[in-house]
């Protein structure tokens, strides 16, 4: 059968990745076109655009990149209308998805859509657009089930698929020294940071981590590089700090990582289900904050995925204003309080259990190909 994907940053690359290996488990005739990246890409199948080249986070991002969006547009109509899959698979990116689960509509595609859009939060006339275009919803956090049952519309919690991308590494720690040596580092314990995987984040949210170095002068500082982003976007911040960049281990580096500073986002999960304490932060442009400000539902509970699942306060979250302070107050407590810190794992266990158990990609992947045969059949 012939699949069609569509991920527009780096954690839906990642999860499309494991769900596209799940999809030739279950298919051995799979055939998949994508917007993705790397990591889709290494799975076979034709990559159509990158992931790197969709991603405007801001308003105001967006407008001066109108042109480039509208030529997405086009462009990923024109392939999907001549590709004509047996189904398209969107994975979360809702500002670009649900205009192309529209289009596919309108032609006659089955939509399935992976990676909810985050709809909790932001105003529900959102939830009647899903409701009309998307004929089959896989959700990854089990909160997700009861808030669309609320509004009528029956998805399917089957795991959550950041499980399955850390599971490995969660069982088998590194060799610190190896991976000290490796990447030139010394003996002192380490904050990790992850700064996020998009320019617009990184602009924002590592100067303000960054600015908490001198407080800790008896720990090391490294950045987890993001894929697709050069050391040379890196290097204009860093260059007066004295901290290190490393990429393509991500995982190790947490593994071996006394804290964690963290943008929100996927990583958030994934640094708790690591085990390693954390400090949640996010900055946007004030135009975008201005306008998320007058329309987000969620305030004033919580803006991490950590929160949000367990619907309590685990991690400390900052937003926008007095970042660098807040963050520096925070980490000193993390990094000397151990009551506070060992709270702090303990409620991670927690999150994993509710999580359930890895394999949800797989069984994803399978329940998909079950809906579409039974379609065919019908």
């Amino acid at each position: 059968m012939k699949y069609y994907l569509i991920a527009g940053e780096a954690s839906g690359d990642l999860h499309g990745s494991n769900l596209m290996k799940g999809l030739m488990q279950e298919d051995q005739n799979a055939n998949f076109r994508f917007f993705g990246g790397d990591l889709m890409q290494a799975q076979g199948g034709v990559l159509v655009k990158h992931y790197r080249d969709m991603a405007f986070m801001a308003v105001i991002r967006v407008l001066l990149n109108f042109r480039t969006v509208v030529k997405n547009f086009r462009h990923c109509k024109r392939d999907i209308q001549d590709f004509n899959p047996d189904v398209l698979i969107l994975i979360d990116f809702a500002g670009f998805n649900l205009r192309i689960a529209r289009y596919a509509k309108q032609i006659g595609i089955r939509v399935f859509y992976y990676i909810s859009p985050k709809v909790w939060a932001w105003h529900s006339s959102r939830v009647k657009t899903i409701k009309a275009l998307v004929d089959k919803m896989f959700v990854i956090f089990p909160f997700e089930v009861e808030f669309y049952k609320t509004h009528e519309f029956e998805v399917e919690y089957l795991g959550n698929p950041t499980l399955d991308a850390i599971d490995e590494k969660i069982n088998s720690k590194p060799d610190r020294n190896v991976f000290i040596q490796k990447n030139q580092l010394d003996d002192k314990p380490i904050v990790a940071i992850l700064a996020g995987s998009r320019k617009q984040e990184i602009d924002l949210c590592l100067p303000e981590m960054l600015g908490v170095i001198p407080d800790y002068p008896d720990y090391q500082f490294i950045i987890a590089g993001a894929p697709g982003i050069p050391k040379e976007y890196y290097d204009k911040y860093i260059r007066n700090h004295p901290v290190h960049l490393v990429y393509n281990s991500t995982y190790d580096l947490l593994n071996v990582a006394d804290a964690a500073v963290v943008t929100s986002g996927t990583a958030t999960l994934e640094t708790a289900l690591m085990m390693v304490p954390e400090i949640v932060c996010y900055k946007t442009g004030a135009l975008t904050y201005f306008v998320g400000w007058h329309i987000v539902r969620i305030r004033p509970t919580y803006f991490s995925l950590v929160n949000l699942i367990m619907n309590q306060e685990v991690v400390k979250e900052f937003l926008q204003f007095n970042l660098k302070e807040d963050i520096s107050a925070e980490l000193g407590r993390i990094l000397n309080d151990n009551v506070y810190r060992d709270k702090m794992i303990d409620n991670f266990r927690n999150l994993r259990n509710r999580l359930g158990n890895p394999g949800g990609s797989q069984r994803i992947a399978k329940r998909i190909v079950e809906l579409i045969c039974q379609d065919l059949q019908a």
